[in-house]
């Protein structure tokens, strides 16, 4: 039976499983005795369901469904990246009620590509349903690239694995006989089976560990969702509003450690050169942001406070201290949580709020294969590796690198992809935000919409500015444009260049 269903193309087993995620918002609009959003809810699930069974029966009395290939696995998640919204967006606009379908669709983007970012800035302006079905969906997205990771962009040497390999991106890699060996659709259900257990375990332990902290537990779950998920979707605005204060914020910090390396929480694929957490550049290199960073702006904080109040406050500076920690740690997974003390940081000192540094950091982004965007620490680290070595060429030009086969591969090689990433990063940057400006955006505000939506980091949008932007008030052309740049943030752009190669097609 499972092996039928995995014949089906993706997208078809996708929009099925939207549909089961959508009676769980029904059964919680029930208890609430919303019997709107329950009929929404409940109505969209079995119409899908039963749109779902008609097409699969088509395929099947049309001779069986094709099998499935990874050019055709990534042709799927991006479709569902932009079809699949429209199907999500239904409940969400029959419930609500007080929207265009417009704005449901990008909410549901924005939550399906973890991106956060949402039209309605007000706590109270939606139901608490509507809320669960946002951190489903953020939550949904999340599992989607654990998996897809592993069962179709590591085959073709997508999504950061290009730096390691030795295959071109788009193609596979012949060490990976693993990948070879078994089936398309094989390769996705052991997938899928080895990780969602990890992924619900860890929700589930974080959503406990925040109820013990003191927090409501429908809001202990959207945090708990939305961090694994790395969608900083929240309930009640953030967690500063919450009530489990230090202890919420500690634990939530540690899960997004899971967020630096794919090796906090599996080995199936094996992105970096050298086994084990520690020996990883990506998790070693994300310590090192999460360390030097906050001290930076400890520092910048500390300097401040001698104009406006005591420096030797000491309470007050161990608050600013935390506060640049979790917020720095948050945008470097692109998750986009603000401490409680962040704000506490910035009435110490008097400072404004360091919008550029945090643009940085979300633009570097997590590990390769984890729910984290930007352009992911393992090209960084290829890059300065590359940076390094030519430093050291200019100062002994006939020396031998001492790597081993596999860092000189990305030292070379490797860096030689990440540097083309990063420039057709820079290139989409800079074309979405001509785009934004086009519509009517100024060049600040263009500039922060284009990085937050190819970084997957919504929060970005009123923490960089002075004055936050209000995506509410932005035209249709300008949400379809930043709805484009966070599926394109999402899937990458070497990957849809990769799709758009016949070869990939033909193989």
């Amino acid at each position: 039976m499972t092996a039928r269903l995995l014949s089906f193309p993706l997208i078809l087993i996708l929009a099925g499983l939207a549909a089961l995620m959508m009676f769980l918002p029904m059964i919680d609009a029930l208890m609430r005795d919303d019997t709107s959003v329950a009929r929404a809810f409940g109505y969209s699930g079995l119409l899908g369901l039963a749109l779902i069974v008609v097409i699969g029966l088509a395929i099947s009395g049309g001779g069986g469904a094709r099998q499935m290939s990874d050019a055709r696995n990534l042709g799927s998640l991006l479709l569902a990246y932009l079809i699949l919204p429209v199907y999500l967006a239904l409940p969400f606009y029959e419930g609500l009620e007080t929207t265009t379908f417009l704005n449901a669709y990008f909410e549901m983007v924005s939550s399906f590509t973890t991106t956060g970012a949402s039209l309605f800035d007000q706590p109270g302006r939606i139901m608490d349903s509507l809320h669960l079905w946002r951190a489903l969906v953020g939550w949904a997205g999340g599992l989607l690239i654990w998996v897809s990771a592993s069962a179709v962009l590591a085959p073709m040497s997508l999504g950061g694995f290009e730096v390691t390999v030795r295959a071109e991106p788009g193609q596979d890699d012949a060490l990976l006989g693993r990948f070879e060996r078994a089936s398309t659709e094989r390769r996705l259900a052991q997938t899928t089976a080895l990780l969602a257990p990890v992924y619900v375990g860890l929700t589930a332990a974080l959503w406990i560990i925040l109820m013990a902290g003191g927090e409501r537990a429908f809001v202990a779950l959207v945090h708990a969702m939305s961090t694994l998920a790395t969608s900083g979707i929240s309930s009640i605005g953030g967690l500063e509003n919450g009530m489990s204060g230090f202890a919420g914020e500690a634990a939530i910090f540690l899960f997004l450690f899971f967020s630096l390396s794919r090796l906090t929480f599996s080995s199936d694929t094996v992105p970096t050169v050298r086994q084990g957490l520690f020996n990883d550049p990506e998790f070693r290199l994300g310590l090192t942001l999460v360390a030097v960073v906050p001290l930076l702006l400890f520092m910048r904080h500390w300097i401040g406070a001698y104009e406006v109040s005591d420096p030797a406050d000491w309470k007050g500076a161990l608050r600013s201290l935390w506060g640049a920690v979790f917020t720095v740690m948050s945008f470097l997974s692109t998750t986009g949580f603000e401490s409680a003390d962040w704000q506490a940081a910035r009435d110490w000192s008097g400072l404004k709020t360091p919008g550029l540094i945090l643009m940085g950091l979300a633009m570097v982004g997590g590990g390769v294969a984890t729910t984290a965007g930007g352009v992911k620490l393992l090209r960084v680290y290829a890059l300065y590796l590359h940076a390094q070595r030519e430093v050291d060429r200019l100062i002994h030009p006939s020396s031998v690198g001492r790597a081993s086969g596999p860092g000189r591969r990305i030292r070379r090689q490797g860096a030689y992809i990440a540097w083309i990433f990063f420039m057709l990063f820079a290139l989409t940057l800079t074309a979405l935000t001509a785009l934004l400006a086009l519509v009517g955006q100024s060049f600040e505000s263009a500039l922060i919409l284009a990085l937050s939506g190819l970084s997957t980091t919504g929060p970005l949008i009123e923490m960089a500015s002075e004055n936050p932007i209000r995506l509410v008030e932005l035209s249709s052309a300008a949400k379809l444009v930043y709805a484009a740049a966070m599926a394109l943030g999402r899937l990458e752009t070497l990957a849809l260049i990769a799709l758009l190669n016949p070869s990939v097609w033909r193989d």
